[in-house]
């Protein structure tokens, strides 16, 4: 995942900007100085240096686009045109290969033997392989040091421009020595180098466009950090994608059926951090905090049980019944799959109206107790009543 702070984000766009330089300098170069010594291997390699250098052209402005701040076109973010940049580059990568492959095998098959080619082709092989070397290691330290996935493959991308260019030397070398063919084969060598670059670089961007989850032994990692953390009981429904190399969650926290809405959602920010602060990779996480086990719910059941203002208002009709007046209460549910538990702070209010009507505070919780027992699901009552300033559970 690609730093955010403008430092690293300028250092990962002067390395790849560093690399197009170079690589156009070392196309030009190894074009030029193919045909002008009768090397196809080295043309097909200048050909895989422009596509290099398209590479790192590709990079930077995907540097600037990917890690743009979400806006109201883009509410997710801008992670998806790193992976369409992608995939485009892939499609050229695998055209270039194809044309070069066709290319060299019609001069093998064409019954013509081509003159070696001269010496100097040998000396901008090693330059090649030399310079390229040079970026690799360049490169590789920016993407450590910015945590850029994107950057360290295209380093790893400069790596396999040296090896190509290495091939292309050691045939150099067998065609000075009289083996012709050796020249072309090592061309359509690089092609098939070039090629599996652009179809790997192809089937892992088509399977991020589509979704496709995280491995499972990183699941398991992510399954395991979560329930280290107190008050989590149990996850589940856990969904993951990747989005421009970043690793997006979502998943279902279980805790205590009488933890607080505040508290769980303190317990579940506690999660993004511990889980952010061990893989860095992770863009964002949405979380959902469950008093029970949802994941193999019917949703019948939750439909049958009856919601907080249907409880309400035959809680109020009932004190205005037993009462002759409705005082001020706070009504606290706990759902279950299939129950509902209801508690129930009565105000200081109530006092007065017991008198009136000379009930005690059990015969009240009695009253309350058979009407409420005809809710659905209903399962218990706690009723609490104030006692010299403070509250006490009647008994």
């Amino acid at each position: 995942m690609l730093d955010s702070t403008p430092e690293r984000q300028a250092a990962a766009q002067r390395i790849s900007i560093i690399g197009a330089i170079v690589n156009a300098f070392m196309s030009a170069l190894k074009i030029i100085g193919g045909v002008l010594t009768g090397s196809a291997a080295l043309v097909a390699d200048g050909l895989h240096s422009l596509s290099d250098m398209a590479t790192d052209l590709l990079v930077v402005f995907l540097v600037g686009v990917s890690h743009k701040k979400p806006d109201k076109e883009h509410p997710w973010g801008h992670g998806r045109f790193e992976t369409l940049g992608t995939v485009f580059l892939a499609v050229i990568l695998l055209l270039v290969a194809g044309f070069m492959t066709w290319d060299s095998l019609k001069l093998l098959f064409s019954g013509e033997i081509p003159a070696p080619p001269a010496w100097p082709a040998l000396l901008i092989a090693a330059i090649s392989i030399g310079a390229n070397e040079a970026l690799f290691f360049y490169t590789l330290k920016v993407g450590k040091t910015s945590r850029s996935n994107l950057i360290i493959a295209n380093a790893w991308h400069h790596r396999t421009d040296s090896l190509s260019s290495i091939v292309v030397l050691l045939a150099l070398i067998g065609a000075l020595l009289g083996v012709w063919w050796l020249d072309a084969l090592a061309a359509v060598l690089v092609a098939l180098l070039i090629a599996k670059i652009g179809l790997d670089l192809l089937l892992k961007s088509l399977a991020e466009l589509v979704d496709t989850g995280l491995p499972q032994e990183r699941i398991e990692e992510l399954h395991e950090e979560v329930l280290s953390v107190d008050g989590v009981i149990n996850v589940h429904n856990i969904r993951t994608r990747l989005m421009g190399g970043q690793s997006l969650l979502e998943m279902h926290l279980q805790v205590h059926p009488q933890t607080s809405a505040s508290e769980g959602h303190f317990i579940g920010d506690t999660v993004c951090a511990r889980l952010k602060q061990r893989f860095d990779d992770i863009g964002y996480i949405i979380y959902h905090i469950d008093t029970y086990d949802d994941e193999t719910l019917p949703e019948v059941q939750l439909a049958a049980l009856p919601d907080r203002k249907a409880i309400e208002q035959q809680l109020d009709r009932l004190l205005e019944q037993l009462l002759g007046s409705r005082p001020d209460y706070q009504l606290t549910l706990f759902y279950t799959p299939k129950t509902v538990k209801l508690e129930i702070k009565l105000s200081p209010a109530i006092w007065p109206l017991l008198q009136h009507r000379q009930l005690t505070a059990p015969q009240l919780e009695q009253q309350l107790l058979q009407t409420l027992e005809t809710l659905p699901g209903f399962r218990q009552l706690s009723l609490w009543l104030p006692t010299s300033g403070s509250e006490a559970q009647s008994p």
